[in-house]
């Protein structure tokens, strides 16, 4: 990671192809808090609802989940996922890392049922968790390099 990012907001992505959840966090203290979840169908929808969110939040990098199979093994949407990442990098031109995120919707549907959120609710923000959960193992893998 660039030494001069050791401050600043990050904005980090559970990327879906109808559902985007999408976290905040500030790396000076590197705790995450799910923020919205973005319902767009197509990749420039996706864009230009990021693009607000860019401007309201001034991140200064975005991190992106990565998902592949159990066993680390790439698929269909670890593929979508790197495309995405190299177009947030070339639109908002700043750097997109690239988190593992494996279990991390079914950690954030744990969670949220442990504190009674159910249902259509439960399903609402369980990409916005999932994206918490995304870039909290960001901040912390950060504490630990």
């Amino acid at each position: 990671m660039n030494p001069e990012h050791t401050h600043g907001t990050v904005l980090a992505l559970d990327l879906g192809l109808k559902r985007t959840g999408v976290a905040s966090g500030d790396l000076s203290i590197g705790i995450a808090h799910p923020l919205t979840v973005i319902q767009a169908d197509s990749t420039d929808a996706r864009l230009t609802a990021i693009g607000k969110l860019m401007t309201e939040w001034q991140p200064v990098l975005l991190v992106l989940g990565l998902p592949t199979h159990a066993d680390g093994s790439e698929h269909d949407m670890t593929r979508v996922a790197r495309n995405f990442a190299r177009k947030l990098e070339s639109r908002f031109n700043l750097p997109v890392f690239l988190v593992d995120e494996r279990h991390t919707s079914t950690e954030a549907e744990s969670e949220l049922h442990a504190r009674g959120i159910h249902g259509k609710k439960n399903k609402a923000l369980t990409d916005a968790v999932a994206a918490q959960l995304i870039l909290q193992g960001f901040f912390d893998a950060r504490l630990t390099a």
